[in-house]
C-alpha cells in the first residue's frame, strides 16, 4: 500500500559539530517521497525519500550557500540526495532499523536508521496517517563533503560525523481503481 509522506508535518534535520565545541544544526526545507509501508509486515516495507539539496536551512544564509558550493553538496552539478530502502529488520512492535542506501554527490553507501513507529490515527477529513522518527549517523567524508579547516587552538572547524534525525508522517493513499 504507497503511503505519501506529508510534508508540512515531516522534517529531516542533521547537526555536525562546530569547532569541536557546539552542534550546528540544520534542516532541508523540501523533499519528497513515497512509503510503502505493511501494516501487517512491517519487514516488508520500502522507502525512497528525494531531498532537494538547494533547500538546506542552517539559519545562516552564508554558511547555507557555502553548504551548497563545490566544497560540500555541489548542488550545481548533484542537487538531490536520495535514500532508498533495502530492508527492514523489526526488533519489537514499535521500533525497528531501516537499511539502505543514501546517495550524495554521486556517492552511494549503506546506512541504516533506528526507526520508532508511533502508530496510525484518522484524521477529521477521513484519511488515514501514521507517524515515524528515524535517527542515524553518517560520516560526511564518506560521501565527499571533505571541507574543513583547521583551528589554531587545535581541531577542525567541522566535525565529520552527522546526526540525522527525522520525523515523518505518511498519509494512506486510496487505492488505484482497476482500468477496465
Amino acid at each position: 500500500m504507497a503511503w505519501q509522506i506529508d510534508t508540512s508535518h515531516s522534517d529531516i534535520q542533521f547537526s555536525v559539530r562546530h569547532m569541536m565545541i557546539s552542534k550546528v544544526r540544520g534542516r532541508f526545507e523540501s523533499f519528497s517521497g513515497t512509503v510503502n509501508f505493511d501494516e501487517s509486515n512491517p519487514t516488508n516495507t520500502t522507502v525512497e525519500i528525494a531531498v532537494d539539496l538547494n533547500s538546506i536551512n542552517t539559519r545562516d544564509e552564508k554558511r547555507d550557500g557555502h553548504l551548497r558550493s563545490a566544497d560540500f553538496f555541489d548542488v550545481e552539478n548533484y542537487p538531490t540526495m536520495t535514500f532508498v530502502s533495502k530492508k527492514v529488520e523489526q526488533t519489537d512492535e514499535f521500533n525497528g532499523r531501516l537499511i539502505g542506501d543514501l546517495t550524495i554527490r554521486g556517492v552511494t553507501h549503506e546506512v541504516a536508521l533506528d526507526v520508532q513507529y508511533s502508530g496510525t490515527a484518522k484524521s477529521p477529513w477521513g484519511t488515514v496517517s501514521a507517524g515515524f522518527s528515524a535517527k542515524g549517523k553518517v560520516n560526511r567524508k564518506e560521501f565527499g563533503l571533505n571541507w574543513n579547516a583547521a583551528l589554531e587552538t587545535g581541531g577542525v572547524l567541522v566535525g565529520e560525523d552527522v546526526e540525522i534525525a527525522i520525523e515523518l508522517e505518511i498519509v494512506k493513499q486510496p487505492e488505484a481503481e482497476a482500468v477496465a
